[in-house]
Parts: structure tokens; sequence; C-alpha cells
């Protein structure tokens, strides 16, 4: 995944700028693509978010998992207020990096919301993050680390 936003620059909620390099090394990372105005998106976005407390926030070690989210949105204002008013702690891809348009293609991105589950290296575990969180709940999380081969003690 560090490969994938090499040289890209990342934002918190607080709007500071965070190294892709750091933040995301060594983590399973949930591309979401998502955008205020759609109304799915506003309904798994809670979901999201408290599958994310969970696992990072709300665990003794929290999880090696790291989501970022790349907005639809229409305007950069659009998506703060997106972003501070619904999503978990997470990163996002500033909104006028054209990247994430480069980001929708790799991923196959044609509709939203869309939560793309990816390697390290930027290889997709699953596309499928969505429908899992909300059949599988925490469980799905155990599966994604296997397949991204990353050793932790994760207990759902």
């Amino acid at each position: 995944m560090v490969e994938v936003f090499s040289g890209r620059t990342l934002l918190n909620k607080e709007g500071v700028v965070i190294d892709p390099e750091d933040a995301l090394r060594n983590k399973v990372v949930g591309l979401y693509f998502s955008a205020g105005w759609c109304p799915p998106c506003r309904d798994f976005t809670p979901i999201l978010c408290d599958f994310y407390t969970d696992l990072v926030e709300e665990n003794d070690a929290p999880a090696q998992f790291e989501i970022v989210f790349v907005s639809s949105d229409k305007s950069t204002e659009d998506m703060i207020e997106y972003y501070h008013d619904m999503h978990g702690d997470w990163l996002a891809l500033p909104w006028h990096d054209q990247y994430k348009h480069d980001l929708k293609k790799k991923y196959n991105i044609t509709a939203v919301p869309k939560l793309v589950i990816v390697k390290e290296n930027g290889e997709v575990i699953t596309d499928k993050g969505r429908k899992q969180i909300r059949d599988k709940g925490l469980s799905c999380f155990r599966n994604w680390l296997e397949v991204a081969e990353i050793f932790q003690n994760f207990k759902d």
C-alpha cells in the first residue's frame, strides 16, 4: 500500500498532512470510495466507523488496519463536511488530488460506496469489504490478515 501512495500525501481529520510510508506500513488497508451525496454511503459509513473503532481504537493492541477515504464528493467543502460529520479517525486522500481517478481506474470503481481491502503492496485482498463487514463483522479481519500475510496477535 505504501507503494500505491508513494510520493503522495494523505490527511487526517484535523487536516494534518500524513506520510503514507509511516501510516500504512505493515497494515491491511481499506480504500473507501464514498461520497456524502450518496445515500448508501451515508448508510454504510457509520457501520464502517464502528468496525474501525472496534479494531483500531478499542483493542488493547490496535489492529494492523487503516482506512483511506477516496472522495467522490463534488467539492472540497462537501468532502470535508462528510469526512468530519460521519467518518472515523482514518485518513483521506485530499479532494484536489487527481490521483483519485487513477485509483478508481486501478481498482475498477464504477459506483460508490466501495470498500476495497488491499495488501501493503496494493494487491487486492477483496473488493467486497462492505459486504464482508455487513455479513461477518470483525471476523472478516482475520481472513484479511491471513491473506495479507501480516503477523499479529489479533483476537476477534
